[in-house]
């Protein structure tokens, strides 16, 4: 199995503990998309509504209907004013009733929208029909052999359209073989001496009629109606050839969008999948050789992603490698006097003499308070670690602290010990540090310690705390023997230990040192030590310096 199919083996056995919007969203299909195509789905929501959006030019249409009728209306106009001039002879005798001349008003209906693609019908006021320009036998011309025919987006777009006009209710339009000026609202009102206007649905072709009737008058008297009409075919092509020039955006916006997408997800995708094998081959692998997938170069958040990650599995390892070599040091550590232990109480009890009896006890209480001097120092050793890694910092003033201890001491020490001078920068300067207080106590306490053990009953510590631009500078200085050489770092390891002559055996577990480094490093310093010199080049005894991020104000 795949180590991919694992962990979703894993995750679906995983019970769900997320609230009802999760569980919903895990049900459904679009929850179950990989990464690729929720980048995708959500990047064509903008471009597929866009496009479906060019089927509803509602507005630019019907303001290219409302132009249409407009131009309709001053043709109407100008074939009235002029079948009124030619068509109706003045009447020869005053009062006599002006009457229409049929065949005139035919020849001039025909012969003023000729060079038009428009129909005008002319009815007298009668509300009869009595000049038509559309000719009896209708002629359809093709269209020309060079002519561009539409692909098949513009296919799709004139029936898409066909559809979306079909469904906006307008009046069928019908024609009667004997026609009527009632069969004609706009040709009613134009009757009226109103201008009339009206748009219909063409059965025939699907498009739209268009028309607009002007009343017809001589002296302000009504004698007619004319009614120029035309189809929306011209209309219809003009909004078409919109929405495809829009529709062939759309689609190559859908195409290059599809592309970037693609890429966008992959780039994305991919090493997120690389690096969540990683994770888990880390998590069960049973070798420590995994190798993380460097993507640093990238610059972005998956290349932090891969550095963090990497660096995390380094911190894993070193952590891990730390708890192996504490433990096989805790169990040496613990094995000597546990042998010693063994083989003085085996010994004990064979004896009889009072003597050996009393001396054998001694080692065996000797060794249980150094087994627990050892457990006690490596449960404080072992919660340490925890302890730094959720460290709560907060101001702390080394000046009062060190005083503190100089105080306590001075209170505490006999009067043939070490004594301890301490000297701080001039002023009221509490050379504060962020950190927290009591392990910060616990470092200099150590340090203190120490020097006291290896100091001379009349030597000096000199304890001296300054600023060194924006770190502290804490020294403690000893009349000791100073630190063998060679061994300036290996002192700050687990369990050495490097005691001065005639120091009982045991009395110190070497856990100090190392713990006093932990604690400040987790602080984000840095402690060191070296051995001073006198005037002669000879060792004058010991240094430790640590050196701690200061706060100003």
């Amino acid at each position: 199995m795949s180590v991919i199919a694992t962990r979703k083996a894993e995750r679906v056995r995983r019970p769900v503990r997320a609230g009802w919007f999760g569980r919903l969203w895990r049900r459904s299909r679009f929850g179950q998309f990989s990464l690729t195509r929720r980048v995708l789905a959500v990047n064509l929501v903008t471009v597929v509504l866009l496009g479906g959006s060019i089927f509803f030019l509602n507005r630019y249409e019907d303001a290219l209907i409302q132009t249409e009728l407009q131009a309709l209306k001053t043709q109407g106009g100008i074939i009235a004013n002029a079948l009124a001039a030619g068509a109706v002879p003045p009447p020869l005798q005053s009062g006599e009733e002006q009457e229409w001349v049929p065949t005139l008003a035919q020849d001039m209906t025909r012969s003023l929208v000729a060079p038009t693609n428009i129909r005008a019908r002319l009815f007298k006021n009668d509300q009869t029909l009595i000049a038509d320009s559309r000719p009896l036998i209708q002629i359809q011309e093709l269209p020309p052999l060079d002519e561009a025919q539409p692909g098949m987006i513009g296919r799709v777009v004139d029936q898409v359209s066909g559809l979306i006009r079909a469904r906006e209710h307008y009046p069928t339009y019908t024609e009667r073989s004997i026609q009527n000026a009632g069969d004609y609202p706009e040709v009613v009102e134009a009757l009226a001496g109103r201008i009339g206007y009206g748009v219909f649905s063409d059965p025939l072709t699907h498009g739209l009629i268009l028309s607009a009737a002007v009343p017809v008058r001589q002296y302000k008297q009504v004698l007619g109606a004319v009614m120029v009409s035309k189809s929306s075919a011209d209309l219809e092509k003009q909004v078409n050839s919109v929405r495809t020039e829009i529709l062939e955006l759309v689609l190559f916006t859908l195409a290059v969008t599809i592309l970037l997408s693609s890429y966008l997800a992959w780039t994305i995708a991919q090493p997120v999948r690389r690096l969540a094998e990683a994770a888990y081959k880390v998590r069960h692998g049973n070798g420590r050789k995994v190798d993380i997938p460097d993507f640093s170069r990238r610059r972005d958040e998956i290349g932090e992603l891969s550095v963090a990650l990497a660096d995390m599995t380094g911190a894993l390892w070193r952590r891990m490698d730390a708890i192996e070599r504490f433990a096989a040091d805790v169990a040496h550590e613990l094995k000597n006097p546990l042998s010693s232990l063994r083989s003085a109480v085996e010994t004990v009890a064979r004896i009889q003499d009072p003597d050996k009896q009393r001396r054998l006890m001694a080692i065996i209480h000797h060794d249980v308070e150094r087994l627990d001097r050892l457990i006690s120092d490596i449960s404080d050793a072992s919660r340490l670690d925890a302890e730094m890694s959720r460290l709560e910092r907060a101001p702390v003033a080394l000046a009062t602290m060190l005083g503190t201890l100089v105080e306590i001491h001075d209170a505490t020490c006999e009067d043939e010990g070490p004594r301890l001078t301490l000297e701080l920068p001039d002023g009221l300067d509490p050379l504060m540090v962020e950190g927290k207080e009591g392990r910060l106590v616990q470092v200099f306490q150590n340090l203190i310690g120490n020097a006291l053990s290896f100091s001379p009953k009349a030597g000096r510590i000199a304890i001296r705390a300054e600023h060194d631009g924006d770190v502290l500078v804490v020294t403690i200085e000893d009349d000791g023997p100073g630190i063998p050489e060679g061994k300036l770092e290996a002192i700050f390891d687990r369990f050495y230990t490097e005691r001065p002559a005639g120091e009982k055996f045991g009395t110190h577990s070497g856990l100090g040192l190392s713990i006093s480094k932990q604690i400040v490093e987790a602080h984000g310093g840095r402690i060191t030590a070296d051995n001073r010199h006198d005037e002669a080049g000879a060792i004058a005894g010991a240094r430790f310096a640590i050196r701690l991020p200061a706060v100003r104000g």
